[in-house]
């Protein structure tokens, strides 16, 4: 008998499903215009700032980085009012979560996370033996509080709250959130997943996790440059939490985990706020469009905070998933997430949003 060679763990650890690439899009279909609202990424694209600070960087990369990225830390030190120290740079949010599950979970530790939201938490959880609590969402698509703090016994480790929540795009407010915070142990850690935090905190009920963690140390905030900031291709996310908990999480670190030319473009993006407010009303605008489509049809929605809408098509997304397809239009289809009627879209230009209009009343007309 041949002896296994992976860990066990492996065995239920499923992969994470992308979505598809323009360029396979365009080959299998045989197209040549394809529009990708599948991944929230920034239709904008980067700052110009960081297009230049990578062109410079560029010839340096014979150099190893910093492996602290100082110079990043220090600024975004700076601009959220808090000490360089208490943050920790990472290959976007996953390899974050990743380090998160190296560092605290044990074999039999619980997790506690809602679903559907974002799939690298069971990866997490299961790659390092613990059991992961999957609370599903109630049926107006928010995080059911009251049935996370009725989940927490004395093997719970950590409880994830995507916010706002992916693919679901809405936030939970302020006071139920707060009212986790206050029914949960504070041995337990709470991480607080704040990547489109940039589109959220326009909405006034929306909390800020830094508020949290001055109250509570064993809070973990993850953000982002992919998604405002337009690096998605560089990888650079980051997180804030306690100096206890980053001195733990810096034995799990990769030495050189982000790379310089991921760490100029990102120092340039933070300069670069007229980018980023650009970036925050084109989305609304798109939303809105997009929302006053939905509107028109009567295609219920929720309302979002993020850079996409979960929208339900009242028909098989396998099908709409396809027909989009051919018509050139890359969405996140909603049976990925066991809700067969809804898609997500993320918000594009406002051309990309008035052709991603057009071919959906196109594909809805010839389904519906």
């Amino acid at each position: 008998m041949t002896k296994k060679l992976s860990r066990p763990e492996l065995d239920i650890l499923k992969k994470y499903t992308p979505g598809k690439p323009m360029e396979e899009v365009k080959r299998e279909y045989n197209l040549t215009e394809v529009i990708k609202l599948a991944s929230n990424e920034n239709p904008l694209g980067p700052s110009p700032k960081a297009i230049d600070a990578i062109k410079n960087e560029a010839a340096n990369v014979h150099i190893y980085p910093d492996g602290s990225a100082a110079h990043l830390r220090e600024k975004l030190a700076e601009k959220l009012g808090v000490c360089a120290g208490s943050i920790m740079l990472g290959s976007g949010g996953e390899e974050i979560i990743k380090m998160i599950g190296y560092a605290f979970i044990d074999n039999g530790d619980e997790v506690i996370y809602a679903v559907p939201s974002f799939d690298l938490y069971e990866m997490a959880v299961n790659l390092m033996g613990g059991v992961s609590v999957r609370v599903p969402l109630t049926k107006d698509f928010e995080h059911d509080f009251e049935a996370f703090i009725e989940k927490v016994n004395t093997k719970t480790k950590i409880i994830f709250v995507c916010n706002p929540n992916n693919p679901t795009g809405n936030i939970m407010d302020r006071n139920k959130v707060e009212y986790l915070v206050n029914h949960i142990p504070e041995d337990v850690l709470l991480v607080l997943d704040e990547a489109y935090f940039e589109y959220a905190k326009v909405n006034p009920d929306y909390p800020d996790g830094l508020d949290i963690l001055k109250k509570r140390p064993n809070t973990i905030i993850i953000r982002t440059f992919s998604k405002v900031a337009g690096l998605a291709g560089l990888r650079v996310g980051y997180l804030i939490s306690s100096k206890s908990i980053i001195d733990e999480m810096s034995k799990v670190k990769n030495v050189f985990n982000s790379n310089r030319i991921a760490q100029a473009a990102a120092i340039a993006a933070l300069d670069d706020e007229a980018h980023i407010d650009g970036t925050v009303h084109l989305n609304y605008e798109s939303l809105e469009m997009m929302k006053n489509y939905f509107n028109k049809k009567g295609l219920s929605y929720v309302p979002s905070n993020a850079n996409f809408i979960w929208v339900n098509v009242c028909c098989d997304t396998r099908i709409v998933n396809e027909a989009l397809l051919k018509e050139g239009v890359i969405i996140r289809p909603g049976f990925l997430w066991g809700y067969d009627e809804y898609i997500r879209v993320s918000t594009g230009t406002i051309q990309q949003t008035e052709v991603f209009i057009n071919k959906l009343d196109k594909v809805l007309q010839n389904n519906l």
